[in-house]
């Protein structure tokens, strides 16, 4: 496991479909250490404080495998292209789960959910389908909460501290909402988990008809 790129990005004002967008998911590779607070890294913005960013969704990341399938599909994109502030190797949704908690640099963070793709993906990279793509393949990345705080740079080790019991993995929680709705044994059975989100929590719960 390690780091590819860290970025970071400021709120930016868009014009899609003749509508005014601001947001921050444009990202940009940092090439020094970068504090890591309980909302994310110093120097990253959000646009829109409901439904990006808090302390369930203070780091984003997308594996650095991706990139190629962008490339091969459509065109090559550039590093923080996904809205990650991590871009990171060898640590897929498959493998990724619910609760595993890294040491990342001198911050230590617990994953936490699957992060949503977002029509804003398309805007800043010009691909109209690309949420679409993101959820067909389960390639959509994942959140982490902060536990430590700290410094990080690209050069900072990842270490697994520890590997939820449960092994929900980030692809598994894709494949539910994205493909398989209306397993219910299965939502029951994330749900009871108690690193899990609000967010996913949310969604499952109405997804089952309950909320929990």
């Amino acid at each position: 496991m390690k780091i590819i790129s860290l970025n970071t990005g400021k709120k930016k004002t868009y014009n899609f479909d003749n509508k005014v967008v601001e947001t921050a998911i444009a990202k940009t590779p940092v090439n020094t250490d970068v504090y890591l607070g309980k909302l994310g890294f110093s120097g990253d913005e959000q646009a829109n404080l409901e439904l990006h960013g808090g302390p369930d969704k203070a780091v984003c990341f997308y594996p650095f495998e991706h990139y190629k399938y962008f490339e091969q599909k459509i065109k090559k994109l550039p590093l923080g292209a996904f809205g990650e502030n991590l871009t990171v190797l060898n640590m897929p949704e498959i493998s990724v789960c619910i609760g595993d908690i890294f040491q990342i640099g001198e911050a230590v963070l617990q994953i936490s959910q699957p992060r949503q793709p977002c029509f804003k993906l398309s805007l800043i990279n010009n691909i109209p389908k690309m949420p679409h793509m993101l959820q067909e393949t389960g390639f959509t990345g994942y959140y982490a909460r902060v536990l430590t705080e700290g410094n990080i740079n690209t050069d900072s080790k990842i270490t697994l501290l520890e590997k939820h019991p449960e092994n929900i993995s980030i692809d598994f929680i894709n494949k539910i909402y994205f493909h398989n709705a209306g397993d219910l044994e299965t939502m029951e059975k994330i749900l009871k988990i108690p690193e899990i989100s609000d967010e996913v929590r949310d969604v499952l719960g109405r997804l089952s008809g309950k909320i929990k």
